[in-house]
């Protein structure tokens, strides 16, 4: 029997790399899917890849108080309910020392990657309250660690993780479950963004020699975390921290 058979989850940055691996997991193990993303054109570009009756998608801005309530309140009306979200919207922001970057490149990072956590959590627990649920935030490597040059990024990703942990709390009792997964370098157009501007800064050791795996993961192998939080696999298991990342943090 598929894993998530009968479920329906929302996936903010769907349009992305590991959102998007995500939601072609998630379909193919039977759940339905509300693909929500600020950008349209790869909204309709994943959504035509995807089982046509096991997937809706959302045009939104997950930095705003209505959109978010918008499209948590459409997943049950378009799908039929809601037992899963994975809260996978981010950006990584300016690459730069904390002294040469505008305070509004730290207020954007800041906005998508944490105040988007918020209001995504503030409207799903009362919507998950008489059913029960599992919710997923996607948080980095960063966010275990400092991060020399993605500062903002690096402190959002640690932002996350008390978020999470706070509404494991505040779930449980509703059977809420509220986790984190942590991917180290992960093959995406975020990372390829990353990696060229480091190395046009003259960056000359290979990165994925610090993995003691020795190599990037795939969105793939991030998604088969994903899968096994959103799914009833996991039932005991909240208020957690899930490493994607090679060995990296040993």
């Amino acid at each position: 029997m598929p894993r998530l058979e009968g479920k329906v989850a929302i996936i903010t940055g769907a349009a992305g790399g590991m959102g998007s691996a995500a939601a072609q997991l998630f379909t193919k193990e039977g759940a339905k899917v509300l693909l929500v993303d600020r950008e349209e054109e790869g909204l309709v570009k994943l959504a035509n890849l995807l089982p046509a009756d096991q997937v809706s998608y959302f045009v939104a801005d997950v930095t705003d108080e209505e959109a978010t309530k918008a499209f948590v309140a459409a997943a049950p009306k378009r799908l039929g309910g809601l037992d899963i979200a994975l809260l996978n919207a981010g950006i990584e922001g300016q690459i730069g020392r904390i002294d040469e970057l505008p305070v509004s490149a730290f207020d954007r990072v800041m906005a998508v990657n944490v105040r988007s956590v918020w209001l995504g959590l503030a409207s799903l627990m009362p919507a998950m309250r008489a059913t029960g649920g599992s919710i997923v935030i996607t948080s980095s490597g960063a966010g275990l660690r400092g991060s020399a040059g993605l500062a903002a990024y690096s402190a959002s990703k640690h932002a996350v993780l008390g978020l999470m942990r706070s509404a494991a709390l505040e779930g449980a009792k509703d059977r809420i479950r509220v986790n984190s997964i942590n991917p180290a370098q992960t093959r995406t157009r975020m990372m390829a963004a990353i990696d060229a501007h480091l190395d046009a800064a003259g960056r000359t050791a290979d990165p994925a020699a610090k993995i003691p795996l020795g190599r990037y993961a795939e969105p793939s192998e991030v998604a088969s975390m994903m899968l096994f939080l959103a799914s009833d696999e996991s039932s005991f298991c909240t208020g957690s921290v899930y490493p994607v990342d090679g060995g990296s943090m040993s």
